[in-house]
């Protein structure tokens, strides 16, 4: 059995969500976006995972540091 005999499975190309609704902003106040990108566990969620851009990665991850040192979001969830 050849490796091109194997099925491939599809997956759907994943989009940045920041890129395609410009109304959305990313701010430290904004914390229901916030949580969306963070886990369960309290870590910040890989570009991978989410689909975000890098530019809005970048931006997403200074963001959600902000509003943790403001205490907005805990560090770790116990």
């Amino acid at each position: 059995m050849n490796i091109t005999d194997k099925k491939k499975k599809f997956t759907r190309k994943k989009y940045c969500k920041f890129c395609a609704n410009k109304d959305i902003q990313i701010d430290y106040k904004n914390l229901d976006i916030m949580r969306q990108y963070t886990s369960d566990v309290g870590k910040i969620e890989a570009a991978r995972l989410t689909g975000t851009c890098a530019k809005h990665q970048r931006k997403l991850t200074a963001e959600i540091k902000r509003a943790r040192q403001m205490a907005l979001i805990p560090y770790v969830v116990e």
